[in-house]
């Protein structure tokens, strides 16, 4: 496995924290965007960039050498009353993310979308959404990573659906819902993001809930489909 320079929006957050201490502890070199004054949430090791993930002109210049960009960033605990917060802060980051990928010859773009279709949280599809096609008219090589709802430290209340999650799994009816919406795990996730960043994608790679539950384990188990 040879070394990725890998440059993340989101470090700091649910997600990107355990994926940064990861990717660093297997030898990965690591910039992540940060805001002033939140360094000290980063890994020892982590190359900083200090700027504002709604406007590119505040990191662009920082993102060499990388050839690898992970865009985390988005509203915290996703809800349907957080419609305005999705298009200023979760289509603007991706928006300018593009545009700073592009310009700084990124050769695999990293995209954390969503599971779909859920009618529940509409305006959030169709944000993320968006962002992969603005990804896909770009150019670029990308993989879309699309969960549910992430397990983790914080995020338990889900474990009580878990039984609901196993009678849908066996009810003809509900059963192709319950796998495409199936919950999955911090830790899936980091082991996916990592797959994904260690095996790049040439075109446009989709990873729905039943991939990233394997946990990028063995590589053909994956999907490889157009969004």
């Amino acid at each position: 496995m040879s070394a990725r320079q890998i440059f993340i929006t989101g470090a700091t957050g649910f997600i990107g924290s355990a994926l940064t201490t990861e990717l660093l502890r297997r030898g990965h070199q690591v910039s992540a965007l940060t805001r002033p004054g939140s360094e000290d949430k980063l890994p020892a090791g982590c190359r900083v960039v200090q700027g504002d993930a709604l406007n590119a002109g505040s990191y662009i210049s920082q993102i060499a050498p990388a050839d690898t960009f992970v865009h985390l960033v988005g509203v915290s605990h996703p809800s349907p009353s957080k419609g305005a917060e999705f298009r200023s802060i979760d289509l603007q980051s991706i928006r300018d993310a593009v545009r700073a990928a592009v310009q700084s010859g990124i050769r695999h773009f990293i995209y954390l979308s969503v599971a779909r279709p859920a009618p529940i949280m509409r305006e959030y599809q169709s944000v993320r959404a968006e962002g992969e096609n603005l990804i896909t008219q770009a150019g670029l090589n990308a993989t879309f990573i699309r969960p549910w709802y992430v397990l983790g430290p914080g995020r338990r209340w889900p474990l009580a659906l878990v039984p609901l999650y196993a009678i849908a799994r066996m009810l003809p009816p509900t059963r192709e819902g319950a796998r495409r919406l199936a919950l999955v795990t911090r830790d899936q996730m980091v082991r996916s993001v990592m797959w994904a960043i260690e095996t790049p994608a040439q075109g446009i790679r989709t990873l729905e809930p039943p991939d990233i539950r394997r946990g990028g384990e063995v590589e053909s188990s994956f999907s490889h489909r157009a969004a």
